[in-house]
């Protein structure tokens, strides 16, 4: 069997939690993979392992991309991802190292890419692992509303204070799935949190609800991250969202229905809306320049 997952160097690491985004299916308005590329750049993470694309990817499915000047290939890369680690703790602190997966979801053998990942968290010490994931749903852009699923009482009960919601659902699943049930056999101590976005959004990244991500990540592993770049972006991106209603009657009657349709205490009961009703993509009332 062809390895998967290609280890570089693997650091010493203080009680390191895992934290893991995907691209594709379960990362509506890039709140995923969004979230784990801002913990690489923000926390200056380091590579330690890196995906090999012909074992999990099916290039037709998830084509390479290509960069091509004058008639000249300058680039060409095929899908993937790594593994990164960071130190958040110093040696008077009680906060967790973190391993970050950037990732594109796979497309192939989900139990082989399983078996790597969780032997590739015993070598480096994780005990945690936490996916992120982020779906349409009928609610605002102003919303904050994160669910979970939890491997035990004793971690759900400690996300309680963050409002996050536990999931109840029944239907096709991403490869989070299957993270969770695999390291529920194993062990570990798994947390899936997905995150619910506006479904007349697209073509954003959604800075607010990714500060609120951030705000929960903290609770969970004690440590501290700068989100000035989130907050200056969601002050833009609201701006935005609230000019674009005022010019589109349909879009500020979406957006009305949803205010006065809202029951309270009635939020962990709102189901996934179906993309394909009207939607906005803010790079049409952006300046083009």
């Amino acid at each position: 069997m062809e390895q998967g997952i290609i280890i570089k160097k693997l650091p010493k690491l203080k009680k390191p939690l895992l934290i893991a985004g995907f691209g594709g299916w379960g990362n509506a308005l890039d709140v995923s993979k969004g979230m784990v590329e801002y913990l690489v750049r923000n926390l200056k993470a380091k590579y330690i392992a890196g995906i090999n694309p012909d074992v999990f990817f099916r290039y037709d499915a998830a084509r390479p991309l290509a960069d091509i000047e004058d008639g000249v290939l300058n680039g060409f890369m095929p899908p993937g991802g790594a593994f990164y680690a960071a130190r958040t703790s110093s040696t008077d602190s009680d906060a967790s190292d973190i391993v970050i997966l950037e990732t594109d979801e796979p497309n192939l053998r989900w139990f082989q890419f399983s078996d790597e990942f969780f032997s590739l968290c015993t070598k480096l010490g994780v005990e945690t692992v936490i996916t992120l994931g982020s779906m349409y749903d009928n609610i605002l852009h102003s919303d904050r509303i994160i669910s979970v699923i939890a491997s035990d009482e004793a971690l759900l009960s400690g996300l309680k204070p963050r409002d996050v919601i536990p999931i109840n659902y029944q239907g096709p699943s991403a490869i989070h799935s299957i993270i969770q049930s695999e390291g529920q056999k194993r062990g570990f101590g798994c947390i899936s949190l997905w995150c619910h976005c506006p479904f007349y959004l697209e073509g954003v990244v959604h800075y607010g609800i990714l500060c609120a991500l951030c705000d929960v990540l903290e609770s969970l592993g004690g440590f501290e991250l700068d989100t000035e770049e989130f907050d200056a972006g969601w002050k833009e991106l609201n701006e935005k969202i609230e000019t674009a209603a005022e010019d589109d009657p349909e879009l500020r009657d979406i957006i009305n229905d949803i205010r006065q349709t809202r029951v309270e205490g009635r939020r962990a009961g709102m189901k996934q809306s179906v993309k394909g009703e009207k939607v906005i993509d803010l790079k049409d009332f952006l300046d083009p320049r």
